[in-house]
């Protein structure tokens, strides 16, 4: 097993939309606007200022993802990279995907000083993502979020 994470590139829109489009459907039964999804996708892939996505390869097939936006605190005068968009193909689960893109991640944070903390959403009752996250040195904060979408 050859476990390779990259940096996405806009060659890999396609393959981001699609795994963007999966995992609204399997974690919130939601189906994605593609007139919406697929220009979202490539902004961000041409744009560092909207986020950065990577791609887990195993033995030359993506099976996973991982894309992070910016947060910047002016309380503690640096930046969070917040998680986001995070799939992994259902038969390369369990397997150090996940692990494999954070670690990439979370190394990427560290050594960028002006990077003081990782963020990240989870689902209240997905209990198997706690578990993973927790393993990881993540932690629940007291926040909840709130929004008003659409406006």
């Amino acid at each position: 097993m050859s476990l390779i994470v990259r940096r996405a590139s806009p060659a890999d829109a396609a393959v981001v939309c699609e795994f963007n489009r999966l995992l609204a459907l399997e974690s919130e039964s939601k189906t994605l606007d593609l007139a919406l999804l697929e220009p979202g996708v490539r902004q961000a892939l041409a744009d560092d200022h909207k986020g950065r996505y990577f791609l887990a390869a195993l033995d030359d097939r993506i099976v996973g993802q991982l894309g992070i936006t910016y947060e910047w605190s002016d309380w503690r005068n640096g930046w969070f990279w917040w998680i986001q968009s995070v799939y992994v193909r259902p038969e390369a689960r369990r397997r150090g995907v996940f692990r494999a893109l954070f670690r990439h991640v979370f190394d990427g944070a560290k050594a960028d000083p002006q990077v003081i903390g990782i963020r990240l959403y989870v689902e209240k009752e997905n209990q198997a993502a706690h578990r993973t996250y927790e393993s990881l040195g993540l932690d629940l904060t007291t926040y909840e979020v709130m929004e008003r979408y659409p406006l």
